[in-house]
């Protein structure tokens, strides 16, 4: 039987990329970024952050977003029909060295567009404690009109990738998660 489970990933950079090519190897993933120049790049084998070799990207690639693999794309309606979102935009700092959320708030505006009930949106950025319930779940019930934890529900799992270190790859780290409810 084939497993039906759709997940987006926002954000195919250092850490979104392996994770999108790590979980197309058993599901349908719609790998989302807004940089159609680095769509085409991985569409094509490269991969600029040197994360994942041509061969292996090409192999997990498909045509659309209903095969199992990994559909890389720039396009925002392809999300329209995922189970779980997690997000992976970079958190960079500003002139102050404070955090600069605007990639994590753009996202949460497009991730709340196109979730639904039961949805589940998981935050793999690097974000001080309090930013995901406090910053972006408003921003996700605000984007869907939906309730965070009675329609929709979020956890946090704090990227570990190392760019460059090729030992130390996503599927051999061990993963800190948490979520919104016991469940």
């Amino acid at each position: 039987m084939e497993n039906k489970i759709k997940i987006s990933i926002i954000g195919l950079g250092y850490v979104g990329l392996p994770l999108a090519v790590l979980f197309s190897e058993k599901y349908c993933v719609t790998g989302y970024d807004i940089n159609s120049q680095r769509v085409d790049e991985l569409n094509s084998g490269l991969d600029k952050t040197n994360e994942i070799d041509s061969q292996k990207l090409l192999d997990v690639i498909v045509d659309d977003s209903q095969s199992k693999g990994l559909f890389v794309t720039s396009d925002k309606n392809e999300l329209l029909n995922s189970d779980y979102f997690i997000i992976t935009v970079p958190t960079p700092i500003d002139k102050n060295n404070k955090p600069d959320l605007t990639p994590l708030i753009k996202a949460s505006e497009l991730v709340g567009k196109y979730i639904k009930k039961n949805s589940v949106v998981v935050y793999e950025s690097t974000v001080y404690p309090g930013a995901t319930e406090e910053d972006c779940v408003p921003i996700l019930e605000n984007s869907s009109s939906l309730v965070f934890n009675k329609d929709f529900f979020v956890g946090y799992s704090p990227e570990r990738i190392n760019p460059g270190d090729k030992e130390h790859t996503v599927e051999k780290i061990v993963k800190v998660t948490s979520g919104s409810t016991p469940e």
